[in-house]
């Protein structure tokens, strides 16, 4: 154990089997950064997180996912409603000028002389 600021020396070994090509591949990273094999190899092992952190966010994209599913099935029941709504709209519209060009046509014979009627269906 260390007291002080002083840095505590390392004393145990650990040795750790690779391929050659692993190897060159630290030793090439530890010149690469300046740093020690060992001092690479205890960042990375202190870096290193388990498979319980990548099955958590395994879970949480799994259920993002299923959010964004969801949210599109409603987006596109929301649209065939509306789609649906515009239709109904657009016939009650078709009917309404129907119905107001009859109502208009009658208020026209009602108020035009039986005389002047008949000379215009002649005319025409």
């Amino acid at each position: 154990m260390t007291t002080g600021n002083a840095a505590p020396t390392a004393t145990q070994r650990i040795v750790v089997q690779t391929t050659m090509l692993d190897k060159r591949a630290i030793v090439a990273k530890a010149k690469k950064l300046d740093i020690p094999i060992s001092e690479l190899m205890r960042r990375g092992a202190f870096a290193y997180q388990s498979d319980e952190s990548d099955d958590a966010l395994g879970a949480l994209a799994d259920a993002a996912k299923g959010a964004a599913e969801r949210s599109a099935h409603a987006i596109d029941d929301a649209l065939d409603f509306i789609a649906l709504s515009n239709k109904r709209i657009a016939t009650m519209e078709a009917k309404a000028v129907k119905v107001a060009a009859t109502s208009t046509r009658k208020v026209v014979e009602q108020t035009t002389p039986r005389s002047a009627r008949v000379s215009q269906r002649k005319a025409a």
